[in-house]
């Protein structure tokens, strides 16, 4: 099958089932991811290892709300599994995946098999969250190791004041609302915003040439490290 562009979706389960087939270490640390988002997870191998049940157990012992949060079968998987869920997480063998994936399609139930690309409808991204702000990167379940190395790399070039950023942006937004700025209008406006807090470097004057951009290597080059970049964030964004 030739390979087809991927929509990014981020998904609510908070509160919703999600059925995660497998018992061993890989279905442990997608058990984590999915409790972490809130949802409840019907387990389902033939043998669940002790760091798992441990999980189950810690997860229901924080509060009396989550008490339904992690149901374990340890079964085969049967189709009647998919009963009630919202998305399903296949970390077994490519057999056992297969069947999960096609007993999935009939329902019209989204599968994620994990490094299992053939069997899988969704694919769990690189994530890197922080101070309100969740990138995603994919490489369509083709490339997991690029997918780690390219969310590290990502995470190292955020500005460390982004929560500023978040705060600043989510501020302007309810300005913008209010006076009904246009879609198309508001990129530029808050690129002139975010950059107003950096004033070091914009209100410095510039050269006798005029070049603010050689200012701004001065600023860095003096150790100015409110700059979160090589260049203000509109040269970044362009």
């Amino acid at each position: 099958m030739d390979s087809v562009d991927l929509i990014p979706v981020f998904l609510k389960l908070a509160g919703l089932l999600v059925l995660l087939v497998g018992g061993g270490r890989v279905a442990e640390g997608k058990l984590h991811q999915l409790l972490a988002a809130g949802a409840r997870v019907r387990v389902v191998a033939p043998e669940v290892g002790a760091s798992i049940r441990a999980a189950a157990v810690v997860k229901i012992v924080e509060t009396v709300e989550t008490l339904e949060s992690v149901e374990i079968a340890e079964r085969c998987f049967v189709p009647a599994d998919l009963d009630g869920v919202w998305l399903v997480v296949a970390a077994a063998t490519p057999e056992v995946n297969r069947a999960v994936a096609d007993a999935a399609e009939a329902r019209r139930i989204f599968v994620n098999a994990v490094d299992d690309p053939a069997n899988a409808s969704a694919f769990l991204s690189g994530v890197v969250r922080r101070d309100g702000v969740t990138i995603a990167i994919s490489t369509s379940g083709e490339a997991p190791a690029l997918t780690a190395l390219l969310r590290e790399a990502l995470d190292a070039v955020l500005p460390a004041d982004l929560k500023a950023w978040v705060s600043h942006a989510r501020d302007e937004r309810v300005i913008w609302r209010r006076e009904r700025v246009p879609i198309e209008q508001r990129k530029p406006l808050l690129l002139r915003s975010l950059n107003r807090l950096y004033p070091s470097t914009l209100d410095r004057p510039a050269d006798s040439c005029g070049d603010t951009d050689t200012t701004r290597t001065r600023a860095i080059e003096d150790g100015d490290t409110r700059v979160p970049w090589l260049h203000a964030p509109e040269d970044s964004w362009l």
